[in-house]
């Protein structure tokens, strides 16, 4: 047989939070390490994605068929501090016609001439090949111009989209210098 068993209950005891200096002082000093931890992070993120790496979405048709409306790449804008800019990558750069970032390609590189004729392209004198665009595709001179030639500086770019029907690039512009450069696309 069961037996019910009675259990007395003493007073009950609720301890309350210390208030003592040392009790104080301890959380303060966890309240001063979490905010320092966050600070650190908010100032590492804010100086990583401004200074090293960003996120980038294209937006428009002036680099299709290798980029399309809406991909979205990283963008490494730390690398063009150790070296220059090479022919045939993708880079965006702030554009000199409304300051807006765009992204196009290098095709010319300081000290090279570029002359744009009867829908042809030649870098030096030598019509280069370039497998990013699709073949037949005609490289017109800018709107105003029969013939166009561009000689890059030191220090100076010439940048196309891949769709050269439909990309505001060099051929308005000119060759942009190297500042105006933010970074180099990764895909």
């Amino acid at each position: 047989m069961l037996q019910a068993q009675t259990i007395a209950a003493g007073p009950q005891v609720i301890a309350e939070p210390s208030r003592s200096p040392e009790g104080l002082k301890r959380f303060l000093s966890q309240v001063a390490r979490f905010s320092a931890v966050f600070a650190f992070a908010c100032v590492s993120y804010l100086f990583f994605s401004r200074v090293v790496v960003s996120s980038v979405q294209v937006s428009g048709t002036s680099m299709y068929p290798t980029l399309k409306n809406s991909d979205r790449f990283l963008l490494n804008k730390w690398i063009f501090h150790f070296r220059a800019p090479r022919a045939a990558e993708i880079v965006v750069i702030r554009d000199p016609t409304d300051n807006l970032l765009s992204v196009k390609r290098v095709v010319g590189r300081p000290g090279d001439t570029l002359l744009f004729e009867g829908g042809k392209l030649y870098i030096n004198g030598v019509q280069p090949k370039e497998p990013y665009i699709p073949a037949g595709q005609v490289t017109y001179p800018g709107p105003t111009y029969n013939a166009q030639t561009i000689i890059c500086g030191p220090g100076q770019y010439v940048v196309l989209g891949d769709n050269r029907q439909g990309s505001m690039d060099s051929r308005v512009y000119g060759a942009v210098p190297k500042e105006r450069i933010v970074g180099l696309l990764v895909r």
